[in-house]
């Protein structure tokens, strides 16, 4: 049974970029660059004819390419800080796509997504890292920002239940439309 999700793969320059963020925070569980990603959605452990029909339906998706670039740090987890993530700068673009794609999967059938659309990157994840920690490693690199980058396609990645997260199998690609 599959675990899948759909997501934005990064340039290389742009995850040697975020690869010069790692270290300086103790307890962080750093990302390998060739696992940076962003997520545009979740879809979970399906059976194969579900993926099969995700797969098709994800294929008739028909979006415009557009450009994104990353803008700041911040942490998931007020009171115990449990991950370090890059942001996106705002894009309409961005979001259009991610809920295209909600509504295609819900239309499959599968449960809405109940957490907002985030866009980010995840860097770390922090076990032990206390909230003066995360605020210090912030306030040194919070400003962190990318050149735009051409986004040119989406992909349906798969995982198996790991620590960490990866390795991840691109499954499908969909181009976006020039």
């Amino acid at each position: 049974m599959p675990r899948l999700f759909t997501a934005l793969e990064l340039p290389a320059d742009i995850a040697f970029s975020l690869s010069l963020l790692r270290g300086g925070l103790p307890g962080a569980r750093w990302i390998d660059p060739e696992n940076y990603h962003m997520t545009l959605r979740f879809i979970g452990d399906v059976d194969h004819n579900i993926a099969h029909e995700v797969a098709g339906t994800l294929a008739r998706v028909s979006r415009p390419s557009f450009k994104l670039a990353l803008a700041g740090l911040g942490s998931f987890g007020s009171r115990k800080p449990h991950s370090l993530w890059a942001g996106v700068a705002p894009s309409q673009e961005l979001k259009e796509l991610q809920a295209d794609l909600e509504r295609r999967l819900q239309r499959l059938g599968l449960e809405p997504d109940r957490r907002k659309f985030t866009p980010h990157v995840t860097l770390a994840r922090l076990k032990t890292a206390s909230q003066a920690e995360v605020a210090a490693y912030l306030t040194l690199r919070g400003d962190f920002r990318t050149p735009p980058f051409k986004v040119g396609r989406f992909v349906l990645l798969s995982s198996r239940a790991s620590k960490g997260g990866g390795p991840y199998i691109v499954e499908e690609a969909y181009p976006l439309a020039a």
